[in-house]
């Protein structure tokens, strides 16, 4: 008698079972953190705002400690709530401090700050701004360098940049300005048509290399890693094609719910916020070409070509590709949390989905014939963003009269958040007389053996865009091609006659649907 022991999938399993985790030679000292970037000053239009505070000033106050910033920097937020410095630095404070232990710094990294009130389409306003931001590079060195982040919702995107462009302080190395450039949050448009336009009023002003549109998922190491894993090694990338794969699972779930985002999503759902920019750009990572090199518009070209590939959605027959989700009430971490359609701000009779999964596939050589499983929810299980490698059974069964007709398949995982890490199970012999099956993991932990300075995704990001590095961020031409693919899907769905019966709703807590597993299960079943 013969079986297949299956352990649990367990961080612990491999140091239970194989000797040694994955070792790695200390990092060189010039790879701990990049030498600073040029005087410059960045200055945030929308200061007042939750990003701000919640993001942006404690990333740059964290890289002000791990020595990441140039001496001579400055940071001006502007917005139209009337603050004073003072009173600008006390509520930075208050957020910095609440997640920072270390304080030792902050009155040497405050005095940096500065507020203004600005009226975002007020061309006298910035004009203003302008002769302050001279006064500031004459005081304080900062050479005319400057980025403009934009921190403001997406309708003022637009407004701004036309300002900046009217005030001339999108211009470059001319009347006392240094380099500059504009770094722009998503979403970028909510549709292709509204991306065109808003890339057309930046672009009056500022050329595509000065233009920063950020998305944090791209900055987060793990993500970084995926072209290093691919293409710095050589055992992989021979396997990384339909030969040896069997399907791509990538997730990004999160167990929170709407919280104070109604007004936006309520607009948007989980095809816009997510799968039109984190879940096209993780599955541009994972299939693209080797780029000729590694700099920006070489990595850049091998994405575009992934979107220029993507097989067009089947959007006359959705309910077999796509299976859409709301969230209703349920238990998160043991607590009781509230439906979607009961959160505050949001339509009780919402159509709004809040989960998603979606099979694509790319008509390419390499990947013809291979779904893409692209999953994302709001109040699911766990918090959780990773890429599953799923490769092919063993083809030969020279085991059939011992082990029977299945083996189980090895299995790559990237996780990307909350753990950072690589890890690869495949098939041993299980202790004892009897043949029979169990899987082991090899595992690396970004974590283990590395402890240099850590940089969160917004650090990076910001930290690249003062060294003028736009690998990390989207270009034009990946934003419009990203938004074709996803815009039918999304006109399909609006326009669909009978929405309740694609709209399936789902316990907070759960994974989802059961409808998506379903057809997982079927489509897998059918590419065997």
């Amino acid at each position: 008698m013969t079986r297949d022991d299956k352990k649990p999938d367990t961080d612990t399993e491999l140091s239970a079972v194989v000797e040694g985790h994955a070792t790695a030679d200390p990092p060189s000292v010039d790879c701990l953190l990049q030498s600073p970037s040029d005087p410059c000053t960045l200055v945030i239009i929308g200061a007042s705002g939750d990003l701000t505070s919640r993001k942006l000033i404690p990333a740059l106050y964290h890289l002000f400690e791990k020595k990441g910033l140039p001496d001579r920097f400055q940071v001006v937020g502007c917005g139209r709530t009337a603050l004073t410095d003072d009173e600008f630095r006390a509520r930075m404070e208050k957020s910095v401090l609440e997640n920072d232990e270390d304080q030792s710094l902050w009155e040497a990294f405050k005095v940096r700050l500065h507020y203004r009130v600005i009226e975002y389409d007020s061309a006298d306003s910035y004009r203003e701004l302008a002769e302050q931001l001279r006064e500031l590079d004459s005081t304080s060195g900062t050479e005319g360098n400057r980025i403009f982040y934009l921190a403001l919702p997406m309708f003022l995107y637009g407004t701004s940049a036309q300002m900046l462009g009217e005030s001339g302080l999108a211009v470059e190395h001319e009347h006392g300005n240094g380099w500059t450039r504009i770094v722009v949050e998503k979403p970028y448009g909510s549709d292709r048509a509204s991306a065109a336009r808003l890339d057309e009023v930046v672009h009056q002003s500022f050329s595509e290399s000065q233009v920063y549109r950020i998305d944090h998922y791209l900055a987060k190491e793990t993500v970084q890693n995926i072209l290093i894993f691919r293409f710095a090694n050589a055992i992989f990338e021979p396997m990384w094609n339909r030969n040896y794969i069997e399907h791509v699972d990538i997730i990004a779930s999160e167990t929170l719910g709407v919280e104070k985002r109604a007004g936006y999503y309520e607009t948007s759902g989980v095809l816009r916020d997510m799968f039109q920019n984190h879940m096209l750009q993780l599955l541009a990572l994972t299939a693209m070409e080797p780029p000729s090199g590694f700099e920006s518009d070489a990595v850049h070209d091998e994405k575009v070509k992934v979107f220029q590939n993507l097989r067009p959605f089947p959007t006359h027959n959705l309910f077999e590709n796509l299976v859409l989700g709301q969230y209703r009430a349920g238990t998160v971490d043991g607590e009781p949390v509230r439906g979607y359609r009961e959160e505050q701000g949001v339509d009780a009779r919402s159509l709004v989905p809040t989960y998603g999964m979606m099979q694509v596939y790319l008509d390419t050589w390499r990947w013809q014939g291979v779904p893409f499983f692209l999953t994302s929810g709001k109040r699911l299980g766990a918090k959780l963003t990773e890429i599953v490698i799923k490769f092919k059974e063993v083809p030969v069964s020279t085991f059939r009269d011992v082990l029977g007709k299945h083996i189980t398949a090895n299995v790559l995982t990237m996780g990307i958040q909350p753990r950072e890490h690589i890890t690869l199970s495949f098939q041993t012999k299980s202790p004892g007389a009897e043949t029979c099956l169990r899987t082991v993991k090899m595992n690396f932990d970004f974590e283990e053996g590395y402890a240099g300075p850590k940089l969160q995704a917004y650090e990076k990001a910001i930290l690249d865009c003062m060294h003028g590095d736009q690998m990390l961020f989207w270009r034009q031409d990946g934003i419009d091609l990203a938004w074709a693919f996803i815009e039918p899907i999304l006109k399909e769905c609006e326009s669909c006659k009978d929405p309740k019966r694609l709209l399936q709703t789902y316990k907070a807590g759960s994974w989802g649907p059961k409808a998506a597993v379903q057809l997982k299960e079927l489509m897998v079943k059918q590419c065997r």
